[in-house]
C-alpha cells in the first residue's frame, strides 16, 4: 500500500531519505573538540581500553574505518539494532567529528 501526503508517496519520501543518509559523506576533517563533546554516549558501551562483551574498542581506529562503519550502520548495511539507532541520529559532520576524536586517541 502506498500512502499519499500532499501529493508525495510516503514510501518514495522514505526511500529518498534513506538514499540521502547512505550517500557518501562530504570529505573533510572532523572537529576533534566537537567529537570529544559528542563521545559521551559512545564510551558508555565502547570502553577506552579493552573490549568487553563483544563491544569493540574504537579508540585509535582509523578515521576512514570509523566513518565507513557508522555509515554502514546508518544505511542498514551493517546490522546492530543499537548502533543503527545511534548512527541514524548522526549527521555527516557529527560522524566526522567522532571519527577525528576517536582516531586521535591512543
Amino acid at each position: 500500500m502506498f500512502w499519499r501526503f500532499n501529493g508525495l508517496s510516503v514510501i518514495g519520501a522514505l526511500s529518498a531519505g534513506a538514499a540521502a543518509a547512505c550517500a557518501a559523506p562530504e570529505p573533510g576533517a572532523g572537529d576533534v573538540e566537537y567529537g570529544a563533546y559528542l563521545a559521551g554516549e559512545c564510551v558508555t558501551c565502547h570502553r577506552p581500553v579493552g573490549a568487553a562483551a563483544g563491544i569493540p574498542v574504537i579508540t585509535g581506529l582509523a578515521v576512514s574505518d570509523f566513518v565507513a562503519a557508522l555509515q554502514a550502520y546508518r544505511c542498514g548495511t551493517r546490522r546492530h539494532a543499537v548502533m543503527e539507532m545511534v548512527a541514524g541520529r548522526l549527521g555527516d559532520a557529527e560522524i566526522a567529528a567522532l571519527a577525528a576524536y576517536f582516531g586521535s586517541l591512543d
